[in-house]
């Protein structure tokens, strides 16, 4: 057995399944694309879900993947043990209706002892107690029987509510008796460290009802999982993550700029050393993904890790900014795999120095809050530092709640969270109360319940502002109807030119007309299953469902689309001057004006504005055509269109491709030409968020 650097076997692994005829998928974000039950992808088969329910078709029966994961959930104990880390990789060979364990139990055995060349006499499988099919196909394979363990179902059946289940064989390595309890029982499934799991395949073979009846699948799948990292220790000898050659390097780097040494235990300076390692590597890899710091879901785990960091920084006696010196080493380790790194190194130092320096100007004055909060309630006895204190530390002090946990558990103070979430709902319905008043037109259960879902709205108003169509479904104040004389109501279409609001764009204004009456249409939404909901009040006459002419405001609709096809235009200004790190984080077209969010690290100066400015202009001048064609994902990717972060597309997207300044995935409606802006003039630049920055621009009459 070689040592191998963890950059290799990740390499080997995919080189490995793609010789089995599997299709190598770069790791998805760490983003959740279309999946709203994750903060963030947490296991390489999470991205997949939806090739294993049957809702998505996968692109090959074979796939396999290196999976970028974060998990939290033991995010205490992080530096505690040097078991512990948020950030990980996970290797994956996945069968959707394809092979099964005849060839999944024989590769994965292959990979390890042939490949890698792992003596076979380490290795133990386990399968699920029931699972004789599985104890054959090990046994055929070649191990003897008395090296396979059954194991029962909490350790080998695989099950989740809502999917596929099964039984589940792992592969276990020896580490030696030294690593062990030193019990005369000791085997595979014992709690101590001496076997660890370095590969589980999971046989998705059954439905389950929920209450314990099994229906054998047709087409059973087959999951693996296997952490990096994990297969690293064991490759190079070594006892935990931290030791792993590309994370050993980050966590010398910390020594270095501390000027303390890593002894591997449980002293104070190890552990700070544990955390700020893991907790860079996270950070680095969050903000590559698209995660900006804040105060609420994935930023806010990202400022968590950031601030945690820095806070063990100081503990080591670091008094400079230093995580952003870190980044370069986390991502001279990780670029080979993930290139994407190297673009925007810059961007993720710059995020990154942002929140650590905003930190820096509020811990020390809120550690010494947080110190006369603890001595007052040292002098009363108390052991709980009260919701409003917690509270006061997070609002002033930028103090997290988790930090501030961990800093009183350090001296046996717990704290009141209960108190703190009550303060912290309490701040959220003001901040809803506060904007109560601008009003939402959203889409209503009452709407919903009477729409057929089955066949969506074709969409004219691509190339028409008008349309012949037929007024299938009135709904007035939740109720279905024949015919509106009066009042606001929603019309559904069989076929509209109303742009519904989405991608930014604002919605068309109309009006829908019959011989007897006109509708007057203010707002347009879209359903997930594709139908138009045309929301208004009767103009004049009666309205009924039948033949109409819908016609949008067409004067509006140029106007909405000078707007649209400037932000395009700038975005690849930006790009240009600024730097390849800009990607979109929001936008916003009307028929008045345009802004478009961007991730920048600073405000732009006013040569950077101007120059940005005339580089849209000039495009506008030269009158470039604007072309839109549709294209399979893969062949617009290749050709360089960006694409909105995060955006969950389908297998062919519509493509709007300006001359040769400016190729994006869009849906929304342009110009057929960059002339027809007329001219742009940026109006406003501003912070958003941390690392993000806005511009507002006018063009054409307005």
């Amino acid at each position: 057995m070689k040592p191998l650097s963890l950059n290799v076997l990740r390499e080997k692994y995919l080189e490995f399944f793609k010789s089995k005829g599997h299709l190598c998928l770069n790791s998805f974000p760490l983003v959740p694309q279309d999946d709203n039950s994750l903060i963030l992808i947490n296991a390489g088969m999470a991205p997949l879900k939806r090739y294993f329910t049957g809702e998505q078709i996968p692109p090959n029966k074979r796939i396999t993947t290196c999976q970028k994961c974060v998990r939290t959930l033991d995010i205490d104990n992080v530096g505690k043990t040097a078991r512990h880390g948020t950030f990980f990789e996970m290797l994956g060979n996945f069968s959707f209706g394809d092979y099964f364990k005849e060839e999944a139990i024989p590769w994965a055995w292959e990979f390890l002892t042939k490949t890698l060349e792992i003596p076979e006499e380490l290795l133990y499988p386990s399968v699920y107690f029931e699972d004789d099919e599985a104890f054959d196909i090990w046994v055929k394979t070649g191990v003897p029987a008395d090296k396979i363990v059954r194991l029962g179902r909490e350790d080998n059946f695989w099950e989740i509510e809502g999917f596929p289940c099964g039984p589940c064989s792992e592969i276990y390595f020896d580490r030696g008796a030294e690593n062990g309890c030193g019990e005369p029982d000791c085997k595979v499934g014992c709690d101590c460290d001496r076997f660890i799991e370095v590969w589980n395949i999971v046989f998705t073979q059954f439905d389950s009802d929920g209450k314990g009846n099994y229906t054998r699948l047709a087409n059973p799948n087959i999951d693996t999982g296997m952490g990096l990292e994990r297969l690293a220790c064991v490759m190079q000898s070594v006892g935990n993550l931290f030791e792993v050659d590309t994370i050993k390097n980050i966590m010398l780097r910390v020594c270095d700029i501390a000027g303390v040494v890593y002894t591997g235990g449980n002293e104070p300076s190890d552990v700070s050393l544990r955390i700020i390692t893991d907790h860079v590597r996270s950070a680095t890899f969050l903000i590559g993904d698209g995660v900006i710091p804040s105060n609420e879901g994935r930023g806010y785990i990202l400022r968590r890790v950031l601030r945690r960091a820095a806070r063990h920084g100081k503990l080591l006696g670091i008094e400079k900014p230093f995580l952003s010196e870190l980044c370069d080493t986390a991502i001279d380790e990780s670029k080979q795999a993930y290139p994407e790194l190297s673009e925007k190194q810059e961007y993720i130092k710059k995020t990154i120095s942002i929140e650590e320096d905003r930190f820096r100007q509020t811990i020390d004055a809120g550690l010494n809050i947080l110190d006369r909060m603890l001595h007052e309630l040292s002098k009363t006895g108390g052991k709980t530092l009260t919701g409003e204190d917690v509270f006061k530390l997070y609002d002033t002090f930028g103090f997290p709640i988790d930090l501030t946990r961990e800093i009183t558990e350090e001296q046996g103070i717990s704290i009141d969270e209960e108190g703190f979430n009550t303060l912290m709902k309490q701040q959220k319905q003001r901040a809803r109360d506060a904007r109560a008043s601008l009003g939402d037109m959203n889409l209503g259960g009452d709407e919903l319940d009477f729409i057929d879902k089955s066949i969506p709205t074709e969409f004219t108003g691509y190339g028409n502002f008008e349309s012949e169509c037929r007024i299938i479904t009135i709904i007035k104040s939740g109720e279905p109807v024949s015919e509106l004389s009066g009042g606001k109501a929603v019309l559904l279409l069989d076929k509209t030119p109303f742009y519904a609001e989405g991608g930014g764009q604002t919605a068309d204004k109309g009006e829908i007309e019959t011989v007897s009456g006109i509708f007057t249409v203010e707002d347009t939404k879209k359903t997930h299953e594709g139908q138009y909901l045309h929301f208004g009040y009767i103009k004049e006459g009666i309205i009924s469902l039948g033949s109409a002419n819908a016609k949008i405001d067409a004067s509006r609709r140029k106007d909405i689309m000078r707007n649209h096809s400037s932000v395009h235009l700038l975005q690849a200004a930006l790009r240009r001057v600024l730097g390849n790190h800009v990607e979109q984080a929001g936008s916003y077209v009307d028929d008045k004006r345009a802004r478009f969010d961007f991730t920048h690290f600073s405000a732009m100066t006013g040569e950077e504005l101007n120059e940005v400015e005339r580089l849209v202009n000039e495009r506008i001048l030269e009158g470039e055509d604007i072309s839109v064609r549709v294209m399979p994902i893969a062949e617009a990717k290749a050709a360089g269109a960006t694409a909105l972060f995060g955006e969950k597309y389908g297998e062919t997207v519509r493509v709007v491709k300006m001359g040769g300044f400016s190729t994006e995935l869009c849906g929304g409606t342009h110009l057929e030409n960059t002339a027809r802006v007329g001219l742009f003039k940026i109006v406003s630049e501003s912070s958003v968020a941390a690392g993000v920055r806005r511009i507002e621009a006018i063009t054409g009459r307005n």
